[in-house]
């Protein structure tokens, strides 16, 4: 009897050693497997914050995305994002060459908006790229123009407005969309910008600046009468759907928005 139960005792301590062995080679074969095709997480990650620290902007946008993904699944991977995306607009508002701007050499008679329609872009963005305190140019200098055409897509499921650059992702805002589903969808183009806009409401007239006044301090109109892509004096509606139809925005959002997009820029909204 005593027999029998030291042979049970031996099988079953044989067999939990053969497990244990083979679970340990499957997971180090695994591990070996994923190391050698990509680098782990952490790694990239460094990488990415030395290359911002080094001032390679493009570089770190790079790993970021890698990052996005090679690890779509893990928790962090939102905020990946978001750091490509901070390091867009920076790119957008620097000085720094990128594969979506050109190095352009004023000529005689040229001026900020004469270059603007040229590239479709905006004055405003080239001032800003190039640090511009005013209009005047000067012939013969070289300046950064983004020349990549933008456009807008707003969702309103999610009320998310993405900007893009040639389809790439640049941005994405909270934004608020219309009660009931008023915001209207389809394919539109911004066809009027406003600074600091005069609400006309129901014949009433609310001056810019005033609490009544819901428009904020920019316009972006679409080519749908009385509908656009405004600011708003309450930011803690935004990623809800309580708006009149109009897509709302935090001010200094639009106020970013209005600075990078021109005129002709495409509009897509959807459900």
């Amino acid at each position: 009897m005593n027999k029998k139960i030291l042979i049970i005792v031996g099988v079953v301590v044989i067999g939990l050693i053969l497990f244990l062995f083979f679970a340990a080679n499957k997971n180090s074969s695994g591990l070996s497997l994923q190391k050698s095709i990509t680098p782990s997480a952490q790694v990239l990650l460094n990488q990415a914050k030395d290359l911002q620290n080094k001032g390679d902007l493009l570089g770190a946008k790079d790993v970021y995305q890698r990052l996005v993904n090679d690890f779509s699944n893990s928790s962090e991977a939102m905020n990946w994002q978001k750091k490509s995306e901070e390091i867009n607009v920076k790119l957008l508002f620097s000085a720094n060459i990128t594969p979506k701007s050109v190095l352009y050499e004023i000529k005689p008679g040229d001026t900020l908006n004469k270059i603007a329609r040229e590239f479709k872009t905006t004055s405003d963005l080239i001032k800003k790229s190039n640090d511009l305190a005013g209009d005047r140019i000067i012939p013969g200098r070289k300046i950064k123009v983004w020349n990549a055409p933008f456009s807008i897509l707003v969702d309103k499921s999610q009320n998310i407005l993405i900007l893009k650059s040639d389809e790439e992702i640049i941005k994405t805002y909270i934004v608020s969309t219309g009660k009931n589903n008023s915001t209207p969808v389809g394919n539109f183009k911004i066809n009027s910008k406003l600074i600091n806009p005069t609400w006309f409401k129901a014949g009433a007239v609310v001056p810019a600046g005033t609490p009544e006044n819901i428009l904020g301090t920019r316009w972006l109109g679409i080519d749908v009468p009385s509908y656009g892509i405004h600011g708003t004096t309450e930011p803690q509606s935004l990623g809800r759907q309580v708006t009149q139809g109009c897509v709302r925005m935090s001010n200094p959002e639009v106020e970013e928005l209005y600075t990078i997009v021109p005129i002709g820029t495409e509009v897509t909204i959807v459900d």
